[in-house]
């Protein structure tokens, strides 16, 4: 068990500039505002979302839903 109170995590592998080593599916912090900024500033699958979940109590802290595709149509 890992002493961290959040976790990043990702069905997906989760790349970002500022990760201790891009690729995994889950990172540990101990800091609220750090794991909410690493998950802000990282990306997976464009089908994916990334999620902080606070781990003593299971609860999504943050949530970086898919990227939404931009639609074109005829409408103004």
């Amino acid at each position: 068990m890992h002493s961290a109170e959040f976790r990043l995590e990702s069905n997906h592998p989760i790349a970002g500039r500022f990760l201790p080593r891009p690729g995994a599916q889950e990172y540990f912090f101990r800091d609220r505002a750090l794991a909410v900024t690493m998950a802000a500033k990282s990306f997976t699958r464009p089908s994916s979302e990334i999620r902080v979940v606070h781990v003593p109590t299971g609860e999504v802290v943050f949530r970086k839903s898919p990227a939404q595709r931009a639609e074109f149509s005829d409408e103004p």
